[in-house]
């Protein structure tokens, strides 16, 4: 459920100039005008499935489109059998549009080719009519090598981009030379896949083998982890394990229940697998071509600065909230309340072994209550 720091699920991909919104959850609209994203003309949508924490948000995002008078435009909205009695149910309420709206149901197993990259459908476990989209792009060309096209005569120009683009080339002199003979090894593409709701699933593994991003969901703690399983939802170490098997480069959680901050999931999951992370609202995930580096979370990076600056309170004095008894712990506490939505900083006293934690005054009281429910929190922090 939504929090007073934590939308539900909705997860924008931007890739070159396109935008593609998985799932909409209540208030996906006013989240997106608050990044640095905007509220773009969405082409398309995709649902993982119809559960209200995943589709509440649309029939005002689609009723914002049709305020804001567009009209030729369409729009795509793409989910599991049964998006088109959903739309049917939701008709009354959504009214008519000036824009086209097209439904198209997608069962596990099929793609949707986009030329430089496809859309994979594949099945997840979550007890009801639902789907996992993984975002593939093909390997590309190797790097050219201009010493080998300049010993075999090939001139500059036109007939260096027929190599690059994989066709052999006939040269004025008959001579045919082929990509092999100018390029180097083919560089992979890149893979992101969103699973939505599911419990670990062996098809999920699947889907997610060798993939630069897994976001997959981690609604409960292993202490939870037989209601996960009667709710056909995964822990935080089940996910670690899929994307163990799966070979991914960075693990996301997502999907968190708001009984948890993300430290705590995050700890669990990594004494599986390393790579993971547990994305807050506006952090931006950015997933570069393998050869130039693995996936980086960027804090905050689709939330636009505020004063010019990243303060979320500029105007509010910090204020002492608690001291540790290393950096360490005290760096674990100021994670814990950045992922509530509270800015927190970290000093050593100069003459004193303890660390102190300051938040603005304005978001004590939050602080103090967010401390509260930490798991064991006399292990981390004193008051001041």
């Amino acid at each position: 459920m939504p929090t007073a720091r934590r939308a539900p699920a909705a997860f924008l991909l931007r890739r070159g100039g396109e935008r593609l919104l998985f799932d909409c959850a209540e208030g996906t609209q006013r989240q997106l005008q608050r990044s640095t994203a905007g509220l773009p003309d969405l082409e398309e949508i995709f649902l993982t499935h119809f559960h209200a924490d995943h589709v509440l948000g649309l029939p005002g995002m689609l009723k914002t489109f049709a305020l804001r008078g567009r009209e030729a435009l369409g729009l795509t909205v793409h989910g599991p059998p049964g998006a088109r009695a959903l739309f049917a149910n939701l008709r009354p309420l959504i009214g008519r549009l000036p824009y086209p709206l097209r439904v198209v149901e997608l069962a596990p197993g099929e793609t949707l080719e986009r030329g430089e990259y496809r859309l994979e459908t594949f099945a997840v476990d979550h007890g009801v009519a639902a789907v996992g989209y993984a975002l593939v792009e093909p390997d590309r060309p190797g790097r050219f090598d201009v010493a080998a096209a300049d010993a075999l005569g090939v001139p500059a120009g036109e007939e260096r981009g027929i190599l690059q683009r994989g066709e052999p080339l006939t040269l004025s002199d008959g001579r045919v030379v082929t990509p092999d003979e100018v390029l180097g090894p083919a560089r992979p593409g890149r893979k992101v896949v969103l699973t939505g709701d599911s419990a670990p699933s062996p098809s999920v593994v699947q889907a997610a083998y060798k993939a630069d991003l897994l976001l997959h969901e981690a609604t409960f703690s292993e202490e939870e982890k037989d209601r996960a399983r009667d709710t056909l939802h995964a822990t935080a170490a089940e996910a670690a394990e899929v994307a163990r098997l799966a070979d991914v480069r960075l693990l996301a959680l997502t999907h968190v229940s708001s009984r948890y901050f993300g430290p705590e999931l995050a700890r669990e999951a990594r004494a599986i697998f390393r790579e993971t992370v547990v994305p807050r609202d506006f952090d931006l995930i950015e997933v570069p071509f393998p050869e130039r580096g693995p996936p980086q979370l960027v804090p905050r990076g689709a939330r636009p600065e505020r004063g010019g600056g990243n303060m979320i309170e500029p105007m509010s004095r910090m204020v002492q909230l608690a001291t540790a008894g290393d950096v360490a712990e005290a760096e674990e506490l100021q994670e814990m309340l950045r992922n509530a939505g509270i800015e927190a900083t970290v000093e050593q006293a100069v003459e004193e072994d303890a660390v102190s934690v300051f938040v603005p005054e304005s978001s004590l009281e939050a602080a103090q209550d967010a401390i509260e429910v930490l798991s064991e929190p006399d292990d981390i922090i004193a008051e001041p």
